[in-house]
Parts: C-alpha cells; sequence; structure tokens
C-alpha cells in the first residue's frame, strides 16, 4: 500500500513539474510576442505629416508622429483598397478586401461574427481593446474592452458607447480618446498578456474643429497651395462631375466657420448644426472669440473669384493642420507612457489613416478617387527589436497588409490562411528588396451614388503605372504615368506609345482579379432614379434650387 501511494504521489509530482514546464515555455512565447499599438486617424494626409517632407507639414510640423518614423520605417507607398473610412476599416479588421468582408460602403452593416484580427490574437493570447472612431455599425466583436464614438462623432462633448451604453463626454474628442487609451494601459488592462491596442481618432475628418487651445494656432501662416488647385481636369469625366472642390461644394459655415455678416457670429451656410450645438456656452464663447477677428477681416476684404477660391483653401488648410495639432500632441502622450513604463522596446507602435485626404489637389477636399492623394495613406511603424531606426520602403503595400503583419509577429501565421494581404515582416526588417515584395495593387471604390458623387470605378497600379475604369453612370477609362506625370492631370489612355503598357496592365487587372474572387456582383449600376435622388439630395444640402 506505501509503494503503491508512494508510485501515485511520485506520478503527481512528475506531471505537476511537467505542467509547470509548460506554463514556463507559454509564459516565454508569450513574453516573446510583442505588444501592439494601431494609432489610426480618420483623413489624415500623408502629405500633412512633416515626417514625409511635404512643403505644407513643412509649415505645421507633427513632431510626435514624426517620432515614430526617427524610431522605426517610414513607408512611402502604402495604398489603401477602398479609399473611403467604413470599409477601410473593414478591410483593417478582416485582411480582406471589400467584396469579401461584405462592407463595400459606407452605411453597410460590417458582419462582425466573421474571422476579424482581433479575434485572432485573443487566441494567441492578447488583450484587446478599441478606443474612438469605429463607423462599422453595431457594436465591437473580440475585444476585452471597447469605448467607441457614436457614428462619425463630434469633436466637442461627442457622445461615447461603452457596454451598450451611450454617453455624452464633456470635452474635446481627441483629448478624450488619448486619455481613455492611457487609462487602460496604466489601470485596466491584464498585465499578465501581451496587448493589442487599437485607437481611432475621429480627426482630422470632416469639419475640422480644432481644439480651443488650436483654434487660432496657424492664422499668420500661408500655406502654400497645390499647382492643381484651378485644373479643368481635361480628359478626367469623373474628376468633372464630382462634387468635392473645395471652392464650390464646402459648406461656408460647417466646414470653412465664415459668419453670415460682420460683427456676427452666426454661422454662414451650415446644414449639420449639431456640431456646435453641442458646445456648451463657454465653449461656443471661447471658440467665436477666436474666429470673430478672422471673419470680420474676412468681410472686410469684400473677396470675390479666384481671390475668394485662394481664401477658402486657405482656411481649409489652416482649420486642417490645426486640427492635426491634438492628434500629434495625443501620440506624443501614448508613446512618452510606453517609455516611462519600459514598454517601448516590445511594442509595435503603428501611425496610419484609413486612407489619404486632398490638401486642395485638382481643387478638392475629401477622397474617394484612386488618384494619389486619396489612394496613398501615411505608414509609419516602429518596434525596436526588430525595426531598424530611421528607415525608410518603397515597397507597395496595402492596409490588406495590416492583419497578418501583426499575426505574423504574434507567432500566428497559421491563423492568415483566408486573408488576402501579406505580412510586411520581410519589407519591415530588410529581409528582401522591395520590389520583391508586391509589384501591382487592386482598388475598388463602390460608394455610388453617395455623397459627393465620386463615381464607382476600379483598376491596378505599379510603382510607375496607374489604370482605372470608372462605371455606374459612365463608363472611362483612364491611365497616367507616374514618372511623367505625379499630379496625374493627363489622362494616357488614348496615347499609341503607352499602348503596350496599357494592354499589359488590363491583363493584371483581369488576373488579380480573378486572384482575389473578384464576380460579376461587383459591377452593378445603381437605379437611375436613385442616382437622381441623391443628386437632388446633395443640391438640398448645398442649399441651391432643386431641379
Amino acid at each position: 500500500m506505501k509503494k503503491l501511494l508512494l508510485a501515485y504521489l511520485l506520478l503527481v509530482l512528475v506531471s505537476a513539474c511537467k505542467e509547470s514546464a509548460k506554463e514556463q515555455v507559454t509564459a516565454e512565447v508569450i513574453s516573446k510576442q510583442p505588444n501592439i499599438i494601431f494609432i489610426m486617424s480618420d483623413d489624415h494626409a500623408y502629405q500633412a505629416i512633416s515626417a514625409y517632407d511635404h512643403p505644407v507639414s513643412k509649415l505645421a510640423p507633427t513632431p510626435n508622429i514624426d517620432r515614430i518614423a526617427e524610431n522605426g520605417m517610414r513607408m512611402d507607398r502604402a495604398y489603401v483598397t477602398n479609399s473611403i473610412c467604413g470599409p477601410s476599416r473593414a478591410v483593417i479588421l478582416t485582411g480582406k478586401h471589400s467584396h469579401i468582408n461584405g462592407f463595400r460602403q459606407n452605411g453597410d452593416r460590417f458582419n462582425g461574427d466573421q474571422p476579424t484580427l482581433p479575434k485572432k490574437l485573443k487566441e494567441l493570447g492578447y488583450t484587446t481593446s478599441i478606443l474612438g472612431k469605429w463607423h462599422l455599425d453595431g457594436y465591437p466583436q473580440g475585444f476585452d474592452y471597447w469605448n467607441i464614438i457614436q457614428d462619425q462623432g463630434n469633436y466637442y462633448n461627442p457622445n461615447f458607447i461603452k457596454d451598450g451604453d451611450t454617453t455624452q463626454v464633456e470635452g474635446y474628442a481627441t483629448d478624450i480618446i488619448t486619455a481613455d487609451a492611457i487609462k487602460w494601459l496604466d489601470k485596466q488592462r491584464d498585465t499578465s498578456k501581451p496587448f493589442f491596442m487599437m485607437v481611432h481618432h475621429k480627426a482630422p475628418h470632416r469639419n475640422w474643429m480644432p481644439a480651443l487651445r488650436h483654434v487660432n494656432k496657424y492664422d499668420s501662416v500661408t500655406f502654400p497651395l497645390p499647382e492643381t488647385y484651378f485644373a479643368d481636369n481635361k480628359g478626367q469625366q469623373a474628376a468633372q462631375e464630382q462634387l468635392q472642390t473645395i471652392y464650390t461644394d464646402m459648406y461656408e459655415g460647417h466646414d470653412l466657420k465664415m459668419t453670415k455678416t460682420q460683427g456676427n457670429p452666426q454661422l454662414a451656410h451650415n446644414p449639420w448644426t449639431t456640431d456646435f450645438d453641442r458646445m456648451t456656452p463657454q465653449q461656443r464663447k471661447t471658440w467665436d472669440a477666436a474666429y470673430q477677428p478672422k471673419n470680420d477681416a474676412f468681410h472686410k476684404a469684400n473677396l470675390h473669384g479666384e481671390e475668394l477660391a485662394v481664401w477658402k483653401g486657405q482656411r481649409y488648410l489652416q482649420d486642417y493642420m490645426a486640427t492635426i495639432a491634438a492628434v500629434d500632441e495625443g501620440v506624443g502622450s501614448i508613446l512618452d507612457y510606453l517609455e516611462a513604463n519600459n514598454l517601448d522596446k516590445n511594442t509595435i507602435v503603428v501611425y496610419t489613416s484609413d486612407q489619404g485626404f486632398y490638401l486642395g489637389e485638382k481643387g478638392f477636399f475629401d477622397k474617394r478617387f484612386m488618384y494619389e492623394e486619396s489612394y496613398r495613406t501615411p505608414l509609419l511603424i516602429q518596434y525596436p527589436n526588430s525595426i531598424k531606426a530611421g528607415t525608410t520602403s518603397d515597397a507597395l503595400v496595402q492596409n490588406l497588409d495590416f492583419a497578418q503583419t501583426f499575426l505574423d509577429y504574434a507567432n500566428g501565421t497559421n491563423l492568415t490562411k483566408d486573408m488576402q494581404g501579406q505580412s510586411l515582416r520581410p519589407v519591415l526588417e530588410q529581409k528582401i528588396g522591395e520590389a520583391d515584395f508586391r509589384s501591382v495593387l487592386y482598388y475598388h471604390y463602390y460608394d455610388f451614388p453617395a455623397f459627393h458623387m465620386v463615381k464607382k470605378h476600379y483598376g491596378v497600379s505599379t510603382k510607375r503605372y496607374k489604370l482605372m475604369h470608372f462605371y455606374d453612370d459612365i463608363d472611362a477609362w483612364e491611365f497616367y504615368d507616374l514618372k511623367t506625370d505625379p499630379s496625374e492631370i493627363h489622362n494616357k489612355i488614348d496615347d499609341p506609345a503607352y499602348a503596350d503598357v496599357i494592354l499589359r496592365l488590363h491583363k493584371q487587372l483581369d488576373s488579380i482579379q480573378n486572384v482575389y474572387g473578384v464576380t460579376q456582383k461587383e459591377f452593378e449600376q445603381a437605379p437611375k432614379e436613385r442616382v437622381a435622388k441623391e443628386y437632388q439630395n446633395f443640391r438640398r444640402l448645398r442649399g441651391t434650387p432643386m431641379k
């Protein structure tokens, strides 16, 4: 009996030792998994980040966002698959194109039951959170903690949704989101696990309302307007028919904060009053005191024609860049926290935007087009354990690649088989040549008829060339040589000198659509009645007579 008992105790001891060793191995694996912080702003143009050295950003630097580039890699040819808010977020969460994840355009409902990045990271032992803009309808899945801004959100005193409850929070949206992120890092996360945190800012989305401390930040700065500001869009039917031109389509009160008359703080045309109505009396008083003198100066100047169009461009850029200032401060706060708590070495930090944005190129604001300013997005990544500081890359990458990249670093490549991107790890660690990563990108935009009335279109791009097809109520092809025409002004689709290149791109387009599973469903046209109704709705919002 004693021998039997001794044998049993020995068996228990051996089993316990095995379990202990297993736990140690598990803990060791987890400790090697990096933390991941994914910071994404909304509509932040790469031209507006000083790490990219654009003339606009030289006058309005972003020193904290630049720190990520200094600590890691700046990616110079990062693009999106579909340049619009909700679809971009769905692509990032799933690692799949819009027609596969089911969220093609704003207004669709994201199927949160499908496999997503946060769910897969949880399988790998991560604790997860998302803070800020969601904009996918429904509630987030796969996150241990979420506190999301309602719909598009408001800059001042926005509504947040947490655990199904909606609460108005007094303050400035960017500051609230940043504070919530740091609170989660410091007080709420499970410190026994690696973490994945998505920090999604509303800023600098339309209507570009800076924090009160920044409302006069760039009043004395004259920003350079693009050479194409007054482009005629010759040979570009879709560009001619868009409704997103700064000097024609911006709302004077809502977007440009112009007033009706001198000495009167009442805003000019402002179809969406909630952004200003929800400000506290003191916030509005401070705001009006900051804008009144410059609005009065505008009324005195009595500008018309081209001078007025230039003034609008300046007001837009001054507000847009001032709105980014709080985002930059927030990024700095997060980086400071990581460094102060010895988390920076084993944490991947990404800064990006859900798409690019126009800063007056072709006269435009907004995004949607496959032209570079809209299609291309900023992408800065630091991870001191693996990414060499101060590096750059020209590799062709997309937001389609984020999920696979993070899963690669988290030891979860076995969970990426259903995804359509590629891990950026070999590019980030400079283990392959930039040209060897990817040779062609696919883009597809569906949101028509909708706001700004940019036509549906799809296309392919290489490092030098771009072919796109606009369809639905038009049928137009465009082709550009980015080497000789970086501003994409000259549509060379009918130029015989490029016939062979265009033929090759058509073949690549057919091939890549086949690889990505694009079917005829993706080329459906909207009913003519719906198109007409949307044009009428836009005229109503613009305050122009109905036709």
